[in-house]
């Protein structure tokens, strides 16, 4: 990807994903978290301060090696072991019903193939065990998609592949994920203009299938 992609890009994303009022969406995804979790798009490790006490270790999935690297500090200070596991979230190295939960927080907007991710998710949860996001997506108020669907292109180019227009509820309830406990909203505090980035959803849903995979 080049200076910007590599070496840039994470710090950017950093910061944006590392805003204040980001942290009502971040309490609501990991709240119930527990056992084994493997969290896709690790990043630059800004939910680990936030991991519940009842997590025993997570399995992180980052492409990034530049991300990996900013993550070292808080890394070392976790209370739980973190362990990377892979670059791609759409092809899990990790067994069937392996894990406890799945985190992805600001992650479901940039995998390029995320239906496969979704699927995957589901593949190494353990039957009744639980996907929790944090997402930003698709608004429902059609002025404000028109206008995603208008900046789609040029943000998956700026922002590496990051789309405007996925809806998490619709790609969950694919893979099979039932009792969608998701909330969705604008972000408190921020600009009506900054509308098309701005509309989240957190929480998590439940695996829905009996025995491992899809």
């Amino acid at each position: 990807m080049g200076l910007w992609g590599d070496r840039l890009l994470p710090h950017v994303i950093d910061r944006a994903c590392g805003d204040r009022r980001l942290q009502p969406l971040r309490e609501r995804a990991l709240a119930g978290l527990h056992g084994t979790v493997v969290e896709l798009g690790f990043g630059s490790g800004l939910n680990v301060p936030l991991y519940p006490e009842a997590v025993d270790r997570v399995l992180a999935v980052e492409p990034s090696d530049e991300a990996w690297r900013m993550s070292d500090a808080v890394r070392r200070q976790a209370d739980v072991p973190i362990e990377r596991v892979g670059l791609d979230g759409a092809s899990l190295d990790l067994a069937d019903d392996s894990a406890d939960c799945v985190l992805l927080t600001f992650t479901l907007c940039t995998i390029p193939d995320v239906e496969s991710a979704v699927r995957e998710s589901a593949r190494v949860l353990r039957p009744g065990g639980t996907i929790h996001i944090a997402e930003h997506g698709l608004s429902p108020d059609p002025g404000v998609a028109t206008w995603q669907h208008r900046l789609d292109g040029l943000q998956q180019r700026v922002f590496g592949g990051c789309h405007l227009i996925r809806d998490p509820r619709v790609l969950l309830a694919g893979a099979g994920f039932v009792e969608l406990n998701i909330e969705s909203g604008y972000v408190d505090g921020l600009p009506r203009f900054g509308r098309p980035w701005s509309y989240g959803y957190a929480g998590s849903a439940r695996h829905g299938f009996v025995g491992g995979g899809v």
